[in-house]
C-alpha cells in the first residue's frame, strides 16, 4: 500500500505534468508545406511527403495577411522559429511571420502587421477542447492535440514552411 502523501504527491505530479512529448527518429522534415485553400498541411521529406494533416486556419482565411487583428493566415515563405510547450492551444511551433516584405507592406499602409502566428492544437481549456470545423484560429494553423504532438516531435526549428493560397 502506497503511504497517502506519497499518492498525494504523485497525484499531484501527474495533474501537472505537461503534454506528452514523442520521440521521433524517422527522417529529417526539410520542408512544411500549407495549402489553405485545401485546408490542408504536409511534412516533407526532400521528395518524400511523409504526413498531410487536415488543419482549420484564421477565421478570415482569403488572402495574405496584411495586419493585425484581420485574422487571415499569412502567405509566402517563412521558417518555423520557436516552440511553445506549455501553449494555451497544448503545443505550438511558432512561424518567423512577418518576414521584411510584410513589414514593408505594413509600413506603407500605416497598420501593425500583427505576428504571433503558430502551427498548434486546439488545447485543452473548454472553449479549445473539441477539434472544431471550419476556420477558427486568429491566423494560425490548428490540428488536434495529437498530431500536434507528431509534428512538435518531427519539425526542428529552422525548417521551412510555404504556405499558397
Amino acid at each position: 500500500m502506497i503511504p497517502r502523501r506519497t499518492f498525494l504527491l504523485l497525484a499531484l505530479a501527474a495533474c501537472a505534468r505537461g503534454p506528452q512529448f514523442r520521440a521521433y527518429d524517422g527522417p529529417e522534415v526539410t520542408e512544411v508545406r500549407v495549402f489553405k485553400s485545401e485546408r490542408r498541411m504536409e511534412l516533407w521529406s526532400g521528395a518524400t511527403r511523409l504526413r498531410t494533416y487536415d488543419i482549420a486556419l484564421g477565421a478570415n482565411p482569403l488572402g495574405h495577411k496584411q495586419q493585425q487583428g484581420d485574422s487571415r493566415t499569412p502567405e509566402g515563405e517563412y521558417r518555423i522559429d520557436r516552440r511553445n510547450p506549455a501553449s494555451a492551444f497544448h503545443l505550438s511551433l511558432g512561424i518567423d511571420y512577418p518576414n521584411a516584405a510584410d513589414v514593408a507592406r505594413a509600413e506603407a499602409a500605416g497598420v501593425d502587421p500583427g505576428g504571433d502566428i503558430f502551427i498548434h492544437g486546439t488545447g485543452s481549456r473548454s472553449r479549445f477542447s473539441r477539434y472544431r470545423r471550419g476556420d477558427w484560429t486568429d491566423g494560425c494553423i490548428a490540428v488536434t492535440n495529437r498530431q500536434i504532438e507528431e509534428i512538435y516531435a518531427m519539425v526542428r526549428d529552422g525548417t521551412r514552411i510555404v504556405l499558397t493560397a
